[in-house]
């Protein structure tokens, strides 16, 4: 008996993995050659992003923080992160490392 159940949910399991025999993916003749692009149009779709932020549409790349480095040492204090959460972080800092 056991034998029959393996066997019949390996048959469904089959059937259902097969599909239709001969079915195509759908869209496969609306899209036959869209992999390939041309050279023109390639280097267009790289140069996009470029021309959008230089429009001045985009916003400008973020420049580092100065106050990164320290911020970090006082969050490895933690009297001084406690602090921060309190007061902020560079009266915190100016308390416990001197003038930020």
């Amino acid at each position: 008996m056991r034998h029959v159940t393996v066997l019949a949910l390996l048959a469904l399991a089959a059937l259902c993995l097969a599909g239709p025999a001969g079915a195509k993916p759908s869209g496969v003749e609306s899209h036959r050659g869209a992999a390939f692009v041309s050279r023109r149009e390639g280097s267009e779709v790289v140069r996009r992003p470029r021309r959008y932020l230089d429009s001045g549409l985009g916003a400008p790349a973020p420049y580092p923080d100065p106050l990164e480095p320290k911020r970090e040492v006082c969050e490895l204090n933690p009297n001084c992160d406690e602090l921060a959460d309190h007061i902020g972080f560079q009266d915190a800092y100016r308390r416990f490392y001197g003038p930020v």
